[in-house]
């Protein structure tokens, strides 16, 4: 990549070297590197927000530090505004939705969920969707929101 020829020029002064022979040039030439290198960043910076769930939904917001990544894909449940229940991006009827889960759950090796759920959704229906999940063998649910809500440890401020 890069690696050229330097003719030698020797002038038949030194033994050992024969005129015209050539030695193996030592500088690497960096400029194609960087830019497979650039091009590969812009890549992975236009993919890299189409890789989230495509549900809209209204967060609720907390004070909440957020959770620590993850190594397989997060498996993902969305409560929308209109009350249905997406799995990842499909939805999923409420009759389908244990089943779904517990067909994930033999093919995952962890039992983590994320929840999302529309601000405007009653809290009895986030707690049964809850309990459908524990049911179905997730016991580590987390629960999705925006950032910026009330501390309840002082004024607000912003």
């Amino acid at each position: 990549m890069g690696a050229g020829v330097i003719q030698g020029k020797s002038g038949g002064k030194r033994r050992g070297r024969r005129r015209g022979r050539s030695a193996a040039m030592s500088e690497i030439n960096v400029t194609p590197f960087v830019d497979v290198m650039l091009v590969l960043l812009i890549i992975f910076m236009v993919a890299a927000p189409l890789l989230t769930v495509g549900v809209p939904v209204e967060l609720p917001e907390t004070a909440a530090d957020p959770l620590p990544g993850e190594q397989e894909e997060p498996l993902t449940i969305t409560l929308t505004a209109d009350g249905q229940i997406m799995l990842q991006t499909t939805e999923t009827p409420e009759a389908d939705l244990i089943p779904k889960l517990q067909a994930i759950a033999a093919e995952r090796d962890s039992d983590k969920v994320f929840l999302r759920a529309d601000g405007a959704i009653p809290y009895a229906r986030v707690v049964q969707v809850m309990g459908a999940l524990n049911a179905a063998g997730f016991r580590n649910i987390g629960l999705v929101t925006d950032t910026g809500g009330p501390r309840f440890d002082g004024p607000d401020e912003g």
